[in-house]
Formats: structure tokens, C-alpha cells, sequence
């Protein structure tokens, strides 16, 4: 009989960057169910939203990890605390980042380097750590959380949407460079989605309106578990033909 695609990820371990809120949490939450143990890595360990708990009572082991991905330190022992606890590292999402919303005209250098710090730099070199631990087991998965900002232009946010664009590039990359040792690189590029970050914007109701409008198929705003669902599947072996690929995850937005 023909096999079926797996969706489960069983005896696998993960780390996830920015878990203790919105998609992170999701993202971690959804894992865990799918089987995983995770390792969560928060700016402020003391900070933990309640995930680990959470990833307990679906029945996984949680790590909780000090990682503020702006620090190359705290990453790199980050990764080897992960291995150290679960003795392997299957998945890295690399969840962290933020925008800094400003006109063009108006964006300062630190924050132009704090958004490239933040959602490039921490990406690279969280994946440039796991890869290494998972370039010796022959295997592994990488999914970064660009933005649908990284495939159309969002006003007031250019730095954060050249970021997003990088990200995009940076899946690609990697892909290439580390498919012959069995690791998949792939990305997923929400809409808008309700999490606390989006929060203050989205209770704009003009705002809020253009959004669902914007989103076109669906008309709805998305919801951390909306992106979660799509992470578990490029990390599953139902997704093992795809790499290098970003999963636009807009409603339709981009399709306009």
C-alpha cells in the first residue's frame, strides 16, 4: 500500500524564538500537540506567559530558555542548552521580531538597525547554531516567519518590510546550501494577525476595516493558530519535498 502523508511529529525536539506570546505561543502550543517537545526561548525568561505549563499539560517537555536574540551569547547557548536537555534539535522556528513604524523619511539609523538586528541578524545566526547541530545529524527543519510586508508594500513600516523581503531570501539560501545534508529551509508570511503586537492598530475601526477589506478572499483578520497550523506542516514529513518555499499565510491579500 501506498504511504500516506505523516503529519506527526513524535520524539522530535524544537526551539522557538519570541514563545511566550501571540504566534510564538501558538506555534509552540501546536507543536507540542503534534507530538514535539519544545524548547522556548523568551527575551525575559521570568516572562514565560504561562507556555511552559501549557506544553506540560498537552503531555511534552518544555524548556524554558533565556534568549534574547538580539544577543549572539544567549542564542548560541540557547541551541546547545536545547540539544544538552532533548539530545537533538529537529526544528527551529524563528519566530522573534518587530517593526518600528515610521515614514521613510523619518526612520532613524538605531531603528533601522534595531529591526535588521532583530528579525534578520537573530534569524541567521539562530539557524547558522542549529544548522550546525543538525547538519551532524543529517537532518532537520528551519521555518522563519517572514510577512506578506516582505511581498507587498505596507505604508509606514518600510524597514520592517525590507526585512520581511530578506527573511523571504535568507529561506532560500539556506535551502540551497544545506538540502544535501537533509535540512529543509522554508518560511511562512502572514496577514495581519490578532496577537498583542497588532493590537493597538487593530482596534483602529477605520484601520481594522481596510485590513478585512484588503484580505481579500477571506475577509476576515487571522489568528495565531491560523499561522501555527502551517509551521506544524512544513515541519511534518507530509512536507518533506518542500524547501526554500515562503507559505503565504494573507486570506488572499496579495492575490488582488
Amino acid at each position: 500500500m501506498e504511504e500516506f502523508p505523516q503529519f506527526d511529529l513524535a520524539g522530535q525536539a524544537a526551539l522557538v524564538t519570541g514563545a511566550a506570546r501571540g504566534i510564538g505561543r501558538a506555534v509552540s502550543l501546536a507543536l507540542a500537540h503534534a507530538g514535539a517537545d519544545v524548547a522556548l526561548g523568551f527575551r525575559d525568561i521570568r516572562a514565560d506567559g504561562g507556555v511552559p505549563a501549557e506544553i506540560e499539560a498537552l503531555g511534552r517537555k518544555a524548556l524554558p530558555l533565556q534568549m534574547d536574540v538580539t544577543r549572539l551569547d544567549q542564542i548560541f547557548e540557547a541551541v546547545d542548552r536545547a540539544v544538552e536537555r532533548f539530545g537533538r534539535l529537529d526544528i527551529l522556528v524563528n519566530n522573534a521580531g518587530a517593526a518600528v513604524v515610521s515614514p521613510p523619511e523619518e526612520v532613524t539609523e538605531s531603528d533601522y538597525d534595531y529591526q535588521f538586528d532583530l528579525n534578520v541578524k537573530s534569524a541567521f545566526f539562530a539557524s547558522q547554531a542549529a544548522g550546525r547541530v543538525m547538519i551532524r545529524q543529517k537532518r532537520g527543519n528551519i521555518i522563519n516567519l517572514s510577512s506578506q510586508a516582505g511581498f507587498v508594500a505596507l505604508p509606514g513600516v518600510p524597514v520592517y518590510c525590507m526585512t520581511k523581503a530578506a527573511l523571504a531570501h535568507l529561506t532560500r539560501c539556506l535551502a540551497v546550501e544545506w538540502g544535501k545534508h537533509g535540512i529543509r529551509v522554508n518560511a511562512v508570511a502572514p496577514t495581519f494577525i490578532a496577537t498583542p503586537g497588532n493590537q493597538e492598530v487593530l482596534a483602529d475601526p477605520e484601520f481594522r476595516a481596510d485590513v478585512v477589506e484588503r484580505i481579500a478572499a477571506l475577509h476576515r483578520i487571522g489568528k495565531p493558530m491560523d499561522v501555527a497550523g502551517a509551521v506544524v506542516f512544513l515541519a511534518s514529513p507530509a512536507a518533506s519535498m518542500i524547501t526554500g518555499h515562503t507559505l503565504l499565510i494573507d486570506g488572499g491579500w496579495t492575490a488582488r
